[in-house]
């Protein structure tokens, strides 16, 4: 874990806690989204919301795509580096547009979470997640695909 300074600036970590720790308590959304690109340097989406508690990486946030209409639940977690004992791994996430991410959730680093995909809550994001799919649990597992969701949502209009 002490090598976590030579791969990250000391001062950068204070700033990026600081951001972080006021976007999570804010309540406004569009301030939110402001903090998040403007300090953390991550790429977000028109009209995507982080709900409130949401926790985004303190060392390498600018490794963190959200698209647009991305809803991201309350106290989930979007990691993008694992420090272990001897070695450390850091890695892009890429969360599409259109995503539905459940409360309490943690995504690993390097993990691409496809358009129109829903994560359920209290899920551990370890791989990627199709477009589309219903994926839940943890370790995650695909619930439903793309054409199972779709064939679900025939299924319950009445009028159909």
């Amino acid at each position: 874990m002490w090598q976590v300074y030579k791969t990250v600036p000391f001062w950068k970590v204070v700033k990026n806690f600081i951001v972080i720790q006021i976007a999570r308590y804010t309540p406004f959304l569009p301030l939110k989204n402001f903090l998040y690109r403007k300090f953390l340097k991550m790429k977000v989406g028109d009209n995507t919301s982080f709900a409130l508690m949401a926790m985004v990486d303190v060392f390498f946030p600018e490794k963190i795509t959200v698209g647009s209409n991305s809803v991201i639940g309350y106290n989930t977690t979007i990691l993008t580096h694992e420090y272990l004992i001897d070695e450390y791994r850091i890695g892009e996430v890429v969360i599409g547009n259109e995503v539905m991410i459940g409360a309490n959730t943690t995504i690993l680093p390097g993990v691409t979470i496809g358009d129109r995909a829903v994560v359920s809550a209290a899920t551990l994001v370890h791989q990627d997640v199709p477009p589309g799919a219903f994926v839940g649990g943890n370790p995650m597992r695909v619930i439903y695909t793309k054409e199972e969701m779709e064939e679900r949502k025939k299924m319950s209009r009445p009028d159909r």
